[in-house]
C-alpha cells in the first residue's frame, strides 16, 4: 500500500516526459520542413532558367565599368558625337529650286550669254550689284532703218551715226534731212602694233561740216593704250582737237580686240584695262565733257570691271533686233549695215535714250 504523496509525484513525471517528446517531435518536423523547402528551391532555379529566351539565358552579366582616374580626363574624352553618323541638312525649297535652275542657265533669269570673239559661248552670272536698264523694248519702233523709243506716246530717243575716214566723204546736210539727230566722229586712233597715235584723216572736215549742218556732235577715240599715261595722252589729244566746236554729246573711249591679228593690248589684264579706261574717262570728265565707255557685250562684261566704271555712261555695240545686255546703257549701236542718205555704202546707226544736248 502506497503513501498519498507517492501517487502525486507519478503524474508530474508523466507530464514532463510528454512535453519533452512533443518538443523533440516539433523540432524534427521543423527541420524536415526546412529541408523540403531547400530542395524545392534548388529544383526550381534550373526550371525557371530553362523558361527564359535563349539569348537572355546566354548573355553574361555586364562587366563592371573600369575605374577611371578623373584627374587625367581632357575635354576630348567627352567628344562622343563622332559615334553617330552625320546627316546632311535637308535643302530648303529655295535652295532646291536654285539647284534645279542651275541646270539650265538659259532660262533661270540669272545668267546672260556672252559670245567670245572666237565664237565660244559662255553663260555668265548677272551681277546683282550693277545697275540694270529699265527699257521696255515693246516701245521701240523701227521706220526706214531709224529706231525710235516712245514713252506714253512721246518720242524720247535720238538717232545718230558714227563716222570715220572709212565712210569717206559724207554729205551731212542730207544726213540731217534723213532724220539723223547727232553724229559721233572719230578723232583718231593708236596703232595696235606700233603704238603710234594718228589723227583720223577726215576728222577736221567731218566736225566742221557736221556742225554746219546743224547736227549735235559727239567724239570717240580708238585706244590701244597699255598704260594709264598713254590713255591720258589720248584723252588730251581729243580735248585739244575740239577747238571752238561745241561738243555736247559724249566723248567715248573705244578699246576693241583686233580681229585676226595680235594687238599690243592683248596681254593686258582685266584690271589693267579697267584702270586705262578710267584714266581716259576721268580726263574727259575733268575737262567738263560727258565721258562714255564704248564696247560690245563681251568686252564690257569680260574685259573690264564694270563695278569700277559705274560713274560713266555706256555705249553698247550689239547690232541686231534687240540687245540682251542686262546692265544700264545710254546709247545703243544697233546696226552697222544701214542705209542713210548722204553716206556712201553702209552706215553705223545708233539710238540715244538721253538728250545730251540738254544734259
Amino acid at each position: 500500500m502506497k503513501l498519498p504523496q507517492e501517487f502525486d509525484e507519478h503524474p508530474k513525471m508523466s507530464m514532463t516526459v510528454m512535453r519533452m517528446i512533443i518538443g523533440v517531435t516539433s523540432f524534427m518536423v521543423i527541420i524536415l520542413v526546412l529541408v523540403l523547402i531547400i530542395n524545392q528551391d534548388k529544383n526550381k532555379k534550373p526550371a525557371e532558367q530553362a523558361l527564359l529566351p535563349p539569348e537572355t539565358a546566354l548573355v553574361p552579366s555586364p562587366a563592371p565599368y573600369p575605374e577611371v582616374d578623373r584627374e587625367e580626363l581632357t575635354p576630348d574624352d567627352f567628344d562622343f558625337w563622332d559615334m553617330y553618323p552625320e546627316e546632311s541638312p535637308s535643302a530648303t525649297p529655295e535652295e532646291t529650286v536654285a539647284e534645279e535652275e542651275k541646270e539650265d542657265p538659259s532660262t533661270d533669269g540669272r545668267h546672260t550669254l556672252v559670245v567670245h570673239a572666237d565664237g565660244e559661248e559662255e553663260w555668265v552670272l548677272i551681277s546683282p550689284y550693277l545697275p540694270k536698264h529699265d527699257y521696255d523694248y515693246t516701245k521701240l519702233v523701227m521706220q526706214s532703218d531709224l529706231m525710235s523709243y516712245y514713252v506714253d506716246g512721246r518720242l524720247t530717243s535720238y538717232v545718230g551715226v558714227d563716222v570715220s575716214k572709212y565712210q569717206d566723204y559724207i554729205d551731212f546736210v542730207k544726213v540731217k534731212k534723213a532724220g539723223i539727230d547727232f553724229v559721233m566722229i572719230r578723232v583718231g586712233a593708236r596703232g595696235y602694233s606700233s603704238g603710234q597715235i594718228a589723227m583720223d584723216d577726215y576728222f577736221l572736215e567731218n566736225i566742221k561740216r557736221a556742225t554746219d549742218a546743224g547736227l549735235e556732235i559727239g567724239l570717240y577715240f580708238c585706244s590701244q593704250a597699255i598704260t594709264e599715261e598713254e590713255a591720258e595722252e589720248e584723252a588730251q589729244l581729243v580735248l585739244s582737237s575740239i577747238g571752238d566746236y561745241e561738243v555736247r554729246y559724249p566723248i567715248a573711249f573705244d578699246m576693241e580686240s583686233v580681229p585676226n591679228d595680235t594687238a599690243r593690248t592683248d596681254t593686258l589684264s582685266r584690271e589693267e584695262k579697267t584702270k586705262i579706261a578710267k584714266a581716259f574717262l576721268d580726263a574727259v570728265a575733268d575737262a567738263g565733257y560727258n565721258p562714255m565707255l564704248y564696247g560690245n557685250k563681251e568686252w564690257l562684261i569680260k574685259k573690264v570691271d564694270l563695278s569700277k566704271l559705274t560713274d560713266y555712261d555706256i555705249w553698247l555695240s550689239q547690232p541686231g533686233d534687240l540687245p540682251d545686255y542686262p546692265y544700264k546703257f545710254s546709247m545703243w549701236q544697233y546696226s552697222t549695215t544701214a542705209s542713210v542718205d548722204g553716206i556712201a555704202g553702209y552706215a553705223n546707226l545708233n539710238i540715244s535714250f538721253i538728250d545730251y544736248s540738254e544734259k
